[in-house]
């Protein structure tokens, strides 16, 4: 099922069998693989990582796929301005007519707007989530997928992957 460009739908943030944050957002496209919708800032009060800041206004553009192991948000600001973009390691996106379930498995990476940054983030929350031991095949998918996050950051061709 496809979800219709224009529609609202629940987008569904899962980590350790328990919603972490679910909010609205608008659907842009869905091609039947790559589904791509925008919302504010889901967060209750703006969060700084030091590397980037998450604050009201924001604006995301989040792309979720049924067949990859990771989901990618560009930030902007209220004005417009590309902050970068925050990568997720996550299953498959599950993708229904109530919206996208993703769940994340801890692994992120962030890309700086001006590209000077590429940052490997929560190896070590993800060492700890023991998926490794409980599910050694999803544990190496999501290492695969922040390898292959990485060589298109670096690589410059990452915005491709978003179209």
């Amino acid at each position: 099922m496809r979800l219709a460009a224009g529609t609202t739908v629940t987008v569904a943030l899962e980590k350790a069998g328990r919603v972490k944050v679910r909010y609205p957002a608008a659907v842009v496209s869905d091609d039947g693989a790559h589904v791509v919708v925008r919302a504010p800032w889901a967060g209750e009060k703006d969060r700084d990582f030091g590397f980037v800041r998450f604050e009201g206004g924001d604006v995301f553009t989040e792309h979720y796929w049924r067949d990859r192991w990771y989901s990618v948000k560009e930030v902007r600001d209220a004005e417009g301005a590309l902050k970068g973009w925050y990568c997720d390691v996550a299953r498959p996106a599950r993708v229904g007519p109530e919206g996208i379930a993703v769940e994340d498995l801890d692994l992120d990476l962030w890309l700086s707007g001006d590209r000077s940054a590429v940052l490997r983030l929560d190896e070590d929350e993800f060492a700890a989530s023991g998926l490794a031991e409980r599910d050694p095949e999803a544990a190496r998918a999501a290492w695969r997928a922040l390898d292959e996050l990485e060589d298109l950051a670096r690589g410059g061709d990452f915005e491709d992957l978003l179209v």
